[in-house]
């Protein structure tokens, strides 16, 4: 259950806060250290390497086979220790004996880290990973319009409570079902209705946090520099997030759903080149992104929208705004925003009990390699020539390209971490799958080049990228450099003006860089 009342904040945090932990002996492990703290009927919380529980659960949600049992993630450490806390008290012990035993900590909600970070590291510290998979509580309150979500849950079971209470309530989160409501929220967090509402970190009213102390924290008591930058800013770098208050947003009761799809001989190209001029710009409630990929030698665009309202205004509205894109009711259907979130997630509408969305197993079963990139203005035909003839070189590439303007781009680049707002039309992820691990390096090398070769048709100075989209080809913190000018390198491309701030708020709350990581917010020297 969440407890949001301040008395219980007061209550939890001096029941056990870091001075309640004695100081362990040299000798005393980590483990000991924990349960000198509770019943033997803990023993299953802290999961050391030699368990045969530990690779199970190691395992257990990583959604990338690059970092399993692969040869080249053997070098990286994997955790010391896994702990699966069942309450705040597991998570605040974790933070302190880690500490007093020289490891560090990282977090794991949904498992969907591109690059790993959140169970791995590409360095030999030693690390304790907290396994938030069952802290994932939701509460819904409809009549205040809000719900607190526990971190290690799901989007889709947040979406599922929602729609448990309301049909006409939801929340502007992503369209992958599996991913943690932990990472997503605290690195911005886009979906279907984001033109309409913002992004998820937009929504989030209140957060409570376990700081590098051990001590528990709200929005109150965090104080707004920190609030901030959870909000956006990755929420790794600054403690272990316990649960969010976001504010639920109306949908309507009917929506509309629907999908064009084009190859380029049936004029594909010059419809996907309107849609670069129009995206963007057409009404907050319409959203309409766009799919790039190979297809038995040729390039097929997959144009999938929600509009929400009816197809008897839909229409009307596409032949007046993008009438190339030939829209015809037998492309759409009118279902549920819930429905919609199934819709989006790969589920027949029609077909499949929304239970589906409670499934925290992907079923993706694959490598894969991922980047990003914005665009502020239409790639010239010159530059899509090249881009699909690199396309067509790998059948297993896929490009989705997601719209931007409406209501983010109204919130200041401030506001939030996330900076990507005004002047980008936008967003583009390149994806590659592969089988087999003897296909990594052809793989990783295709989609490097890829990117090389769209520097000159993307954002610059800086070359922007999605935080949650981690890449560490854009470069990383290394076990003896956490300079911040090493780290202004990849973070002027996630934060842009923000990162300054970040390095600001991490300094003042973690000044010991108790929670690295890779691409974490680094600290400043003292002077």
């Amino acid at each position: 259950m969440l407890f949001t009342t301040v008395l219980f904040l007061v209550i939890t945090t001096s029941l056990f806060s870091a001075a309640s932990i004695p100081t362990p002996n040299h000798g005393r492990s980590f483990q000991q250290c924990f349960y000198s703290h509770y019943s033997n009927n803990h023993t299953q919380v802290v999961i050391p390497r030699n368990s045969p529980l530990y690779s199970p659960l190691l395992n257990s949600s990583i959604r990338n086979n690059r970092f399993v049992n692969s040869s080249s993630f053997d070098s990286w450490s994997k955790p010391e220790f896994i702990v699966t806390p069942t309450r705040e008290s597991h998570i605040q012990a974790t933070i302190i004996c880690a500490k007093r035993s020289g490891f560090q900590v990282r977090t794991r909600s949904g498992g969907h880290d591109y690059e790993g970070l959140s169970y791995s590291s590409s360095t030999h510290q030693k690390f304790v990973l907290v396994d938030l998979s069952n802290f994932r509580s939701i509460e819904v309150d409809i009549e205040n319009e809000i719900a607190w979500v526990e971190t290690g849950a799901t989007l889709g079971e947040l979406y599922y409570r929602i729609a448990e209470k309301s049909r006409v309530h939801g929340f502007p989160a992503g369209s992958c079902p599996t991913v943690g409501v932990g990472g997503h929220f605290s690195g911005g967090g886009f979906g279907t209705i984001f033109r309409k509402y913002g992004l998820a970190a937009d929504r989030v009213m209140d957060a409570r946090i376990v700081d590098a102390n051990g001590e528990i924290m709200d929005r109150n008591s965090m104080g707004e520099d920190l609030f901030w930058a959870i909000r956006g800013g990755g929420g790794a770098s600054f403690g272990v997030i316990l649960a969010w208050k976001v504010e639920l947003v109306p949908v309507p009761e009917i929506v509309t759903i629907f999908s064009v799809s084009r190859i380029a001989e049936q004029g594909g190209v010059q419809v996907f080149q309107k849609w670069q001029n129009v995206s963007h710009n057409l009404p907050k409630e319409l959203f309409l992104h766009a799919v790039i990929k190979p297809n038995n030698g040729t390039i097929q665009f997959v144009f999938v929208g929600l509009f929400l309202g009816r197809v008897k205004e839909l229409l009307p509205l596409m032949e007046e705004r993008f009438p190339e894109l030939g829209l015809a009711a037998e492309s759409s259907q009118e279902v549920s925003w819930i429905q919609s979130v199934m819709y989006f997630a790969g589920f027949a509408v029609n077909n499949i009990s929304l239970k589906a969305l409670l499934n925290r197993t992907s079923t993706f079963d694959g490598f894969f390699k991922a980047k990003s990139d914005y665009a502020r203005e239409p790639i010239s035909g010159l530059g899509l020539e090249g881009l699909f003839k690199r396309v067509l070189e790998q059948e297993s590439s896929m490009l989705i390209l997601t719209p931007y303007g409406g209501r983010t781009g109204e919130i200041p680049d401030s506001e939030t971490p996330f900076p990507h707002r005004r002047g980008y039309i936008y967003m583009i992820q390149y994806i590659v799958t592969w089988d087999t691990e003897e296909e990594t390096s052809l793989h990783m090398r295709w989609i490097r080049e890829l990117y090389e070769y769209m520097a000159p048709y993307v954002s610059k100075a800086p070359r922007a990228a999605y935080y949650n989209y981690r890449d560490l080809d854009l470069g990383r913190n290394g076990k003896n450099d956490d300079s911040y000018e090493r780290a202004r390198i990849w973070g002027l491309k996630y934060f842009n003006g923000n990162f300054d701030r970040l390095v600001r708020v991490k300094t003042a709350v973690d000044p010991s860089n108790f929670f690295w990581n890779e691409q974490s917010i680094p600290v400043l020297a003292p002077h």
